[in-house]
């Protein structure tokens, strides 16, 4: 649910969007400088190792501005500066106040002269504007961008750069899309409205429902937790976890719903409101030859399919077969879950090797407070959930005290990408629980949800960063065989079946 007051009617990547300069020309984003929108949750090294990046480097000056969080302090050593150290930032200074007259001093705001980045963390957005709004720090954070830095921001911190301020109430209540006197976010992204968390929490109906209908000139943008736009000038680049959308542009939206998706690899106009390019257009999976594997899943009563297919942090294919459309538009890919069969050894494997202080502090929280002893060892549901979920932000995917899971393939995308970092689950062996080959010269890593390679697939190739996900509910489906065919176009036209 939402309310409208009634008042209210990475470094490819990065080097990617360097190429995108533009001059004062510019409409919606920034003339100079790099603007990062998070949709919340964990942030992948994808999208810390391109902040740091756009800020100048590991030993550019950061400013974090904790906020939105709501606290009454925050100290040098506050979560978020953890956060930055931790990814590789080795000066990181904290700026916080609730006092507008000093946010208003020159004294105050004088670190921003030096910065190469600032970033505005998660919590409630009208936090950041009683603080801020109209102050000379508020002018110091826009300086930042004027001199070719980054700004960002995460949640709550991704609204606030938007032109007009998205779920701004000054209240604990979200659902509140647009509040008097809290409509005005910073506005480094012109007449843009930003939305965030958009498909762990189920809110992909609420711009269309609420912000388009009464100002339809606006470009309603969003995305998902741990997924962003990277925007320089008005060219945008997604990259991440997940999806980003678009609402009120100029392409034709997906079928029967109010916005565009987008996936990690994908190109936006923000100024024109086009797409610029699609990710899948320099790979040699076509989402046609993709379809002809899976045409006999057409028809709803084969049980339905999904199917991910990625390389280099760039989503080709991410589709489904089916799947009857979800409700509040959420992706069919998404929902429903598929029972993973063997395929959940893949989690039982990893929730082995991890060490119980990992648990205590996965169940505390993402910033850690409270955290206390585990037991020596965790049931699976709880492992699933806490130390394999909260690191890559996983919501939907569930264990069985049997040992049965579900998941879908948005959801095993982030586990693979949270396997190609050894820092995720520091300690564990990331090849565990996967069936060892050397397919095109390198190594590959599967697990199939059936004997024989039935049902399901899920293929990592490391040296290649790529990764394969079938997911069916039909037990006779040749899972690997659709696997390999799509390897064969991913990595080379010269392979050896797998059988």
């Amino acid at each position: 649910m939402f309310i409208v007051h009634r008042a209210i009617v990475a470094a490819v990547v990065v080097s990617g969007v360097m190429q995108a300069q533009t001059s004062t020309a510019t409409t919606v984003g920034p003339p100079h400088g790099t603007v990062i929108v998070v949709g919340g949750g964990a942030l992948g090294p994808e999208i810390t190792d391109a902040f740091i990046k756009a800020a100048g480097g590991p030993d550019a000056l950061i400013i974090d501005v904790p906020n939105a969080g709501g606290a009454a302090s925050y100290g040098q050593d506050a979560p978020g500066a953890r956060m930055w150290k931790n990814a590789g930032a080795r000066n990181v200074h904290v700026l916080f106040t609730t006092d507008r007259k000093l946010a208003d001093a020159d004294s105050f705001a004088a670190v921003l002269e030096h910065a190469g980045g600032v970033w505005f963390e998660g919590g409630r957005q009208f936090h950041l504007v009683d603080a801020y709004a109209g102050t000379k720090t508020e002018q110091a954070f826009r300086d930042v961008l004027a001199r070719g830095g980054v700004v960002g921001g995460s949640s709550a911190g991704a609204s606030i750069l938007g032109d007009f301020l998205i779920r701004g109430a000054p209240s604990n209540d979200n659902r509140i899309m647009a509040y008097p006197g809290y409509e005005k976010g910073f506005a480094y992204l012109r007449n843009v409205g930003i939305d965030q968390h958009v498909v762990a929490r189920e809110r992909l109906a609420d711009l269309a429902d609420s912000i388009m209908t009464s100002h339809p000139n606006l470009l309603g943008i969003s995305e998902d937790e741990g997924t962003a736009w990277v925007v320089r000038g008005d060219t945008a680049t997604i990259i991440g976890r997940d999806k980003a959308f678009v609402y009120g542009g100029r392409d034709a939206t997906d079928s029967g719903k109010p916005f565009l998706t987008l996936h990690p690899g994908d190109r936006y106009d923000l100024g024109v409101r086009h797409v610029l390019h699609r990710a899948p257009d320099d790979s040699r999976v076509s989402g046609a030859f993709v379809d002809s594997l899976f045409r006999k899943y057409d028809d709803p009563t084969a049980g339905g399919a999904t199917v991910l297919v990625a390389q280099n942090g760039e989503v080709f294919v991410d589709r489904s077969y089916g799947v009857p459309p979800q409700t509040k538009y959420m992706p069919t890919t998404t929902l429903p879950q598929f029972q993973l069969g063997e395929m959940s050894a893949v989690f039982s494997a990893l929730c082995a090797q991890l060490p119980a202080a990992n648990a205590g502090r996965a169940q505390a929280g993402e910033n850690g407070a409270g955290a206390r002893a585990a037991a020596p060892s965790m049931p699976l549901q709880a492992c699933v959930t806490r130390q394999l979920g909260v690191p890559i932000g996983l919501h939907r995917t569930v264990a069985a005290a049997d040992g049965r899971v579900e998941s879908d393939v948005d959801e095993l995308y982030r586990l693979a990408l949270g396997l190609e970092d050894p820092r995720t689950y520091a300690g564990a062996d990331h090849a565990k629980g996967w069936q060892p080959d050397t397919y095109h010269g390198v190594q590959r890593l599967s697990a199939f949800g059936g004997a024989d390679g039935k049902r399901n697939a899920f293929v990592r190739i490391p040296d290649k960063h790529a990764v394969v996900i079938v997911l069916t509910n039909d037990p006779t489906a040749d899972a690997a065989r659709i696997a390999d065919m799509i390897t064969d176009r991913l990595l080379s036209s010269n392979a050896t079946p797998r059988r």
